[in-house]
């Protein structure tokens, strides 16, 4: 299966287990991709005792799972991207919604 996860928020709680679900899903043997769009975007910079989303984050880029962000809601935080957001297109959301066989979208 081909599963897109676009992320738009910062919770940390509902962002790890976003995470957690993209981790089982490539797990289980599945191709992962992941949009961070608007406050998404600012995924790795979410700290939380109890919700470690940057550990979470690496798990899934380890085991094969690929991030994209919007590269205008990037630069509107002056932003470059990093490893976890690298710099992306609305071309590129446009693709996972129309390549991926589910879409989650929190």
């Amino acid at each position: 299966m081909k599963l897109g996860v676009i992320i738009t928020q910062t919770g940390p709680e509902t962002v790890f287990n976003t995470l957690r679900l993209a981790l089982f899903s490539l797990e289980q043997g599945d191709d992962v991709r992941i949009f961070l769009s608007g406050k998404g975007v600012d995924i790795d910079k979410i700290n939380d005792p109890k919700f470690d989303v940057k550990g979470q984050a690496q798990k899934v880029l380890d085991a094969g799972g690929q991030f994209l962000a919007c590269g205008a809601c990037l630069k509107l935080r002056h932003s470059e991207g990093s490893e976890i957001c690298p710099l992306s297109t609305l071309k590129d959301q446009y693709e996972i919604v129309v390549d991926s066989d589910r879409l989650v979208t929190i």
